[in-house]
């Protein structure tokens, strides 16, 4: 059991020296002058969860994605896991080079799969030039995941002020303080604004929603769901859409 304390020091920027003493179970690493980075100590390939919790066979399953969805949601937050809701948008630009960010679900129904952002954004921006997306949902508490593809399109103005104004007043004041995905030169800029804008708004009772923000809705043609099973032999049943009905279909893990 061995404890290792570095003294790392720079007489000169091209000369690094370290002392090293060896003393018992842990890493106390103590910096001077520059910092430092440590190197990864774990073998990641070796990192791997044996899946046993649940299965999922064509049987159990519900005869549309959606109606199954809800079904692996509700049992999410009944589970408490962690931001159930949270999802991996996918997207493209002109060039068909991929992006991708964590966003909220905020509506799910026979349309399609909703969630709220900047149309300026750099999602909103490729969704516009290349108007379809992946989902990605894992609730590792459940051993599950859920991929959906689809054509986006921008939900109704109505919806979008309906969501917006059920904010909290903050949220919505920085709707409008956000030039997301723009370079700023400091925080400090977003915390000027965001004073400037909370007077103005200070006895507004509705704030309006800025006309550059508002919600996207995935229309899906493609849905799957993964269910961890042992020896990496997973349940993975797909929905395809094909001439308008839905065909369900399992694949090789």
């Amino acid at each position: 059991m061995l404890i290792y304390i570095c003294l790392l020091y720079y007489p000169e920027p091209e000369i690094r020296k370290a002392l090293v003493f060896s003393l018992a179970p842990t890493y106390i690493f103590i910096i001077l002058g520059k910092t430092t980075t440590m190197a990864l100590t774990h073998n990641i390939a070796a990192i791997r969860v044996n899946y046993r919790k649940h299965a999922l066979t064509e049987d159990s399953v519900a005869g549309h994605p959606i109606e199954q969805f809800k079904v692996w949601l509700q049992e999410a937050i009944e589970a408490q896991a962690e931001e159930p809701t949270a999802l991996v948008l996918s997207t493209v630009n002109a060039a068909g080079r991929p992006s991708a960010r964590v966003v909220l679900l905020k509506g799910v129904d026979a349309q399609g799969f909703s969630f709220y952002t900047n149309y300026n954004s750099r999602k909103g921006q490729e969704l516009e030039q290349r108007p379809y997306a992946s989902l990605t949902f894992f609730w590792p508490a459940l051993e599950r995941q859920v991929r959906v593809e689809g054509k986006v399109g921008k939900v109704s103005p109505q919806e979008s002020d309906a969501y917006f104004h059920s904010r909290p007043k903050g949220s919505q004041i920085g709707a409008w303080v956000s030039p997301q995905s723009q370079v700023i030169p400091s925080r400090q800029v977003l915390e000027q604004r965001e004073k400037e804008l909370a007077e103005k708004f200070a006895g507004t009772e509705l704030v309006p929603r800025p006309e550059h923000w508002g919600g996207f809705r995935l229309e899906p043609d493609y849905v799957e769901f993964w269910q961890g099973r042992p020896s990496r032999l997973h349940d993975r049943i797909a929905y395809e859409l094909e001439n308008g009905l839905w065909q369900v279909k399992r694949l090789a893990p």
